[in-house]
């Protein structure tokens, strides 16, 4: 009986040993396993130190404030843009297509920062949906609004004047998209 016992009680330490050993093999491939998406173009991001994503704008870059651009970060851009553009639109606006606040195109893909109240060298400004050239801020005419900071990597260069239509750079767009970046931005009035 005391030989019985023993043998039993080899066994389940036996199996505890494989039950332990079985389970670490079966968990281990995925703990070395790489859980991150690959970088690839659809991995851009665009960032603001002056607010997140989803978050509110702060005044100073609103018609209520100092109606300057605010400072934007550029991640990841794909190694084939030849250049990037940047349009801040409103789809809220109760007008067709909503407004668009700034457009600017022929960014170097080696962009890293847009400080705030400038635009990058060599860049193109186009007109926004109030027929201006430039930076026009947030400024809802009620409730709260999203503003969509839309950043595009392009694989060519665009040659449009600073005076085409906003359809005509969504266009070009269109045809030379390699990725693109939303953040979005609220503000209320």
């Amino acid at each position: 009986m005391l030989f019985s016992k023993r043998i039993i009680w080899g066994g389940l330490i036996i199996l505890a040993v494989f039950a332990v050993i079985g389970e670490w093999y079966i968990k281990e491939p995925a703990a070395n396993s790489n859980h991150e998406p690959p970088q690839s173009s659809s991995t851009m991001i665009i960032t603001s130190p002056a607010f997140e994503d989803g978050g509110i704008i702060p005044k100073k870059y609103t018609c209520d404030g100092g109606d300057i651009n605010p400072e934007l970060q550029i991640h990841y851009v794909p190694r084939e843009a030849r250049s990037l553009a940047l349009i801040l639109h409103d789809p809220d606006v109760p007008m067709p297509g909503g407004f668009t606040h700034w457009v600017v195109w022929n960014i170097s893909p080696e962009t890293t920062l847009i400080k705030d109240e400038s635009v990058p060298p060599d860049a193109v400004e186009g007109r926004n949906s109030a027929g201006r050239i430039g930076y026009m801020g947030p400024c809802p005419p009620s409730g709260t609004h999203h503003y969509h900071f839309q950043l595009y990597a392009l694989n060519d260069v665009l040659d449009i004047p600073a005076t085409s239509s906003l359809e005509e750079i969504q266009k070009q767009i269109d045809e030379h998209l390699v990725a693109k970046a939303d953040l979005v931005g609220l503000y209320a009035r």
